[in-house]
């Protein structure tokens, strides 16, 4: 299979299916992927940046994933998952869960509550968001109400998911999908933006992936939600419309990658360097307090 190359794990009752930039997949010992009807699906510890998967790895960070996406899944009852069970080899434990295999939409469903990012970017050139047009006088942080459905197209591993209007959606998976994976998306997102403002923490934008359940065609959340991977989160005491805002998941390395201290370009097709001790230290110390500040647990390594 196409992927990212990583350690396969020897597992105990489980055979290496797949890697991709931050997850790997396993299949039950002896069962090929199309007659089984679950994964093991493992979280590991590398993050990825701008389309590269980095050399350096976050300590703990596969089990934050892991632990926060079971968390949420518990918070959105009305939305179908994919987990089964989190017996896991004790190899992967706290960061892997078995799961339903599920015949996975060919979209990223990105809900946009608030302007920054490649929205910001957009909006600035056109005042548009993935071709939806917005008010006048917006700013870095403004809130956008209603949230945006705005997917993406996914792609292979190493290469970048491409904006789609709605109609290119409906293109690929037909109206009716379309039309519920819009409705899905921002249903949780302003289900889980609520949670999120209540603990302190502004959920800015997130990404999320459904499939349909084999078995009874349901459309089901899965992958990972809402987590530091997948979602922007802002310290609600410190927003402020009009600036960049302090934040709980991967900008703090983009913007390291991308800083006169890094000396990478981002457009080179180079590999980003080595991430600094400290640069490590203080994205781990991120992921642990969304986390904590989240689920209003300890989080235990």
């Amino acid at each position: 299979m196409a992927g990212f190359q990583t350690e396969v794990l020897d597992l105990k009752g489980w055979d290496h299916f797949y890697s991709g930039k931050v997850r790997d997949l396993y299949v039950p010992a002896g069962a090929s992927f199309e007659e089984t009807d679950r994964v093991l699906v493992v979280a590991s510890d590398r993050i990825s940046a701008y389309d590269f998967v980095l050399a350096s790895e976050i300590p703990d960070k596969g089990k934050v994933l892991t632990q926060l996406s079971l968390w949420w899944f518990e918070q959105l009852g009305g939305f179908a998952n994919h987990v089964i069970s989190t017996d896991v080899p004790a190899a992967v434990d706290g960061r892997a869960m078995v799961c339903k295999k599920l015949e996975m939409y060919p979209i990223e469903c990105i809900a946009r509550g608030y302007l920054t990012g490649s929205g910001l970017a957009e909006y600035k050139v056109s005042q548009t968001v993935c071709e939806l047009p917005l008010p006048e006088g917006l700013v870095d942080g403004s809130r956008l109400e209603p949230a945006l459905f705005t997917p993406s197209a996914k792609a292979e591993v190493g290469e970048h998911d491409e904006n789609i209007s709605f109609a290119q959606t409906v293109d690929r998976v037909g109206t009716e999908v379309a039309e519920a994976l819009r409705e899905k998306t921002v249903a949780l997102y302003e289900q889980a933006e609520k949670i999120a403002r209540a603990r302190g923490i502004i959920l800015a934008d997130t990404k999320v992936e459904f499939g349909a359940d084999p078995a009874t065609g349901e459309i089901t959340l899965g992958d990972e939600v809402l987590t530091p991977d997948s979602s922007r989160f802002w310290d609600a005491e410190t927003y402020k419309p009009g600036q960049a805002q302090a934040s709980f998941d991967k900008q703090f390395v983009r913007d390291w990658l991308t800083s006169a201290e890094s000396g990478w370009d981002k457009n080179s097709g180079e590999e980003p360097p080595l991430l600094p001790a400290e640069i490590i230290e203080k994205t781990r110390a991120r992921y642990i307090e969304a986390y904590e500040r989240l689920t209003g647990q300890a989080f235990n390594a």
